[in-house]
């Protein structure tokens, strides 16, 4: 299983970071969505 997720890895290393950028950005709108009634 770890052979088959480095070789994923070494394939599409361009797309997993732009993968990783969009969930990142996913996180911080959730997580200040959720955060938006207590400061207003």
């Amino acid at each position: 299983m770890l052979d088959t997720v480095k070789i994923a890895l070494t394939r599409q290393n361009n797309m997993l970071w732009q993968d990783a950028l969009g969930a990142l950005s996913l996180a911080v709108i959730f997580f200040g969505a959720l955060h938006l009634p207590t400061v207003f």
